[in-house]
């Protein structure tokens, strides 16, 4: 989720760190109330948890109606508020998002439930890992470059049999005032199964407590979060892009990275000066993005 490793040069790496990016606001919530929005937040997941087997036993309409209000409570519990602008697809389609936090995950599960792409790593996490695991979450093996093809096809599957599927292209998490380029294996799927994708636009205010980047610990990022006090996050649906409109991958996940990333830009423009992270000009996109294989 953050970052490459050592002996994987071809993963992207962000420029944001926790300590330049990740900071929380000078006047946030007192520690009695994050500690009880980080128990709230940790319950609200443990039953997410335990009630996952039961949804199983549910049709498709029913089961994305429970895992968004699921999502929706785990976001309240940490009292982050929720601000949805655009229409939804209908169900189906490859969802594309910039990526921030961890944060990312439930709030675009609240709005468009589907089975999510994450890294491997994320099977072993507490409690998260299960419950991504039986949600049907698509695993990505990001240090073996030759599993790639194979999620490729595992992706096309999904969505050619009416899954919603959702992905995080830039590969890595930013601090939200940056950002990376959109890889272009994934929208690979999308062309096989004659898939919809739809853009979506994630952002953080204020932008600190919600940026999960670099070696930042987990429970360091969950605590920020239960901290900041008034975080709101806005999931802004950006027009989808039909199938059929676009031939090869590379000229889609373009024609997506622009549509999130000028809806950032916009965003980023309206931020006091001060405000606009230096990483998102001391180090240009393109400095990650040719590390890692289109």
């Amino acid at each position: 989720m953050s970052g490459s490793r050592p002996g994987s040069p071809w993963l992207p790496a962000a420029p944001c760190t926790p300590r330049s990016c990740a900071r929380g606001p000078a006047a946030g919530a007192s520690r009695g109330r994050a500690a009880a929005r980080l128990v709230a937040g940790a319950l609200a997941v443990l039953a997410g948890v335990l009630l996952a087997p039961l949804t199983a036993l549910l049709g498709r309409t029913a089961r994305e109606w429970a895992t968004r209000l699921w999502c929706r409570t785990v976001i309240r519990a940490f009292g982050v508020r929720l601000r949805v602008t655009g229409t939804a697809t209908t169900a189906g389609g490859l969802v594309v998002a910039n990526h921030v936090s961890w944060l990312d995950i439930p709030l675009v599960a609240a709005v468009l439930p589907g089975r999510m792409l994450a890294k491997s790593e994320v099977r072993h996490w507490p409690l998260l890992g299960p419950l991504a695991a039986r949600g049907g979450t698509l695993f990505l093996e990001r240090d073996h470059l030759r599993a790639l093809p194979g999620t490729v096809r595992d992706i096309a599957r999904a969505l050619a049999a009416g899954s919603r599927v959702v992905v995080f292209p830039e590969g890595s998490t930013w601090c939200g005032r940056a950002h990376g380029r959109f890889r272009s294996a994934t929208f690979q799927a999308a062309l096989d199964a004659g898939a919809a994708v739809q853009p979506v636009r994630v952002t953080y205010h204020p932008a600190g407590p919600a940026a999960f980047v670099g070696d930042d610990p987990l429970t360091a990022s969950l605590w920020r979060v239960a901290a900041a006090g008034g975080l709101t996050a806005e999931i802004r649906l950006l027009p989808p892009i039909p199938a059929g409109r676009h031939t090869d991958r590379r000229s889609l996940a373009r024609a997506a990275q622009r549509a999130v990333h000028t809806a950032v830009a916009s965003d980023s423009a309206n931020l006091p000066s001060s405000s606009v992270h230096q990483c998102a000009s001391s180090i240009p996109a393109p400095a990650s993005s040719s590390r890692t294989p289109s």
